[in-house]
């Protein structure tokens, strides 16, 4: 069984997505504390426990895939199935993409700090999405990322 489970992780794509996905975001961070001067080791081992804590629990939760043989893919429209080509969806696979998400904002966020151009829409979405959900936006980086909203006219 455990040959299985290896082989199922190592060929599923939703874990290889995840990988890229932490790997991008764990780079973007790096470069972002080079950049701004501030490279501290606590936020990097918090990270990296944080990401190592995903990708166990991942493994975990394929284990129990094989085990239970859970598919929640009915609950998915078809149309959802079809351009996705998947014929499963485990708990697994439905983690990883809650995390792929997780880290996709997360990289997000690294590239407004890193200075990479990303959309005023993106940007303020993000910083709002992080102010109300997270507390991984620090202060003074709210004052680099510049969003720039139109004045209001009275009668909006």
């Amino acid at each position: 069984m455990m040959n299985q489970i290896i082989t199922l992780i190592s060929s599923n794509s939703f874990i290889r997505i995840l990988l890229i996905a932490v790997t991008l975001d764990t780079l973007l961070g790096v470069l972002r504390a080079i950049k701004e001067h501030k490279f501290n080791s606590c936020v990097g081992i918090d990270g990296a426990i944080r990401k190592a804590a995903m990708l166990f629990s991942v493994c975990l939760l394929m284990a129990t895939d094989v085990i239970m043989h859970i598919n929640i893919l009915f609950m998915v429209p078809e149309t959802y199935i079809k351009i996705l080509g998947i014929e499963k969806l485990g708990i697994c696979e439905f983690f990883c993409l809650l995390f792929i998400l997780y880290e996709a904002v997360s990289i997000l966020k690294n590239m407004t700090l890193c200075g990479l151009p990303v959309p005023a829409s993106a940007k303020k979405w993000i910083q709002k999405f992080l102010e109300d959900m997270t507390e991984e936006l620090p202060e003074d980086a709210v004052k680099n990322i510049e969003i720039k909203t139109e004045p209001r006219t009275e009668g909006e």
